[in-house]
């Protein structure tokens, strides 16, 4: 394991040439301002660079160690000083070209972080409105996936009915021991990795409700437990209720009232065989 062992010109089996013998990671960092409007970070490269004068992300070749998050992060830094603070990763969408790849990690920002060019790579770093973007001279790699990617921009969260959930699993003696029934749920979602139809990962933000003998369930890393100290539908009705207007959410109930009044606020809903047939069960 060396750093930087990934730099170098290698060829895809659809015999271009691409730069990152490991393949290659870029971060799209995206800011939602109050009236919802998406603002992406975009980097325009200095003349000299492959596709110079080009708009894109910041990126480039990623390391035989790393993952695409931990490469996107570091690019992100050495040629934009943006650090992963206050970042929260979305999602990474992969363009496979046959033996190379590029990983656009999507990322929210909760504002419109300062940025300048850090390196000789960038000459400008502009954060740019969703619909500016396509007048811009893009990099053919962008442009060519940028269709995909922008459907996916969005924060995503999901809802978890757990007493719902757990009835629906039906586990043996479930009923007698819902606590442990609950907990064995949640740290089972905590490691799930669920499938997107654009991103090849996927990582939403999960809120688990808990209600009765199942509230003192413990924390798990990756999920907002959230304990109901009333109704979990009413819970679960107010956090729905909180949610950005920009925000997609899906409730995973298979209660036909909770899904009406929950679906009068935009959230969508699906049944708890989604989430099980991920699960194995």
């Amino acid at each position: 394991m060396t750093a930087r062992d990934g730099d170098g010109w290698t060829e895809c089996a659809q015999g271009h040439r691409h730069w990152g013998v490991h393949g290659a990671s870029g971060l799209l960092v995206v800011h939602h301002d109050d009236a919802g409007v998406p603002y992406v970070l975009m980097q325009k490269r200095s003349w000299w660079s492959h596709h110079g004068g080009t708009w894109g992300l910041p990126g480039g070749a990623r390391d035989s160690h790393e993952d695409a998050v931990a490469s996107a992060l570091r690019e992100a830094h050495e040629e934009a000083a943006l650090a992963g603070d206050g970042l929260r990763v979305q999602g990474v969408y992969l363009d496979d070209h046959g033996g190379w790849a590029f990983e656009t990690v999507i990322a929210e920002s909760a504002e419109l972080l300062a940025a300048a060019p850090a390196n000789r790579e960038s000459t400008e770093l502009r954060w740019l409105a969703l619909p500016e973007i396509p007048a811009r001279r893009l990099h053919p790699g962008f442009a060519a996936t940028w269709s995909d990617i922008q459907e996916a921009i969005r924060p995503e969260t999901i809802v978890l009915d757990v007493a719902n959930i757990v009835g629906a699993r039906a586990e043996r003696g479930w009923w007698n021991d819902r606590l442990g029934a609950a907990t064995r749920l949640l740290r089972e979602v905590s490691v799930l990795r669920l499938a997107h139809p654009v991103l090849a990962q996927w990582y939403p933000r999960m809120v688990a409700v808990v209600e009765g003998a199942a509230r003192s369930a413990p924390a798990v890393e990756g999920v907002q437990v959230v304990a109901a100290t009333g109704s979990g539908d009413d819970a679960i009705v107010d956090i729905v209720r909180q949610a950005k207007p920009w925000e997609r959410v899906l409730v995973v109930t298979a209660d036909r009232g909770l899904k009406e009044r929950v679906s009068l606020l935009g959230a969508e809903t699906v049944g708890p065989k989604w989430l099980l047939s991920q699960l194995g069960v």
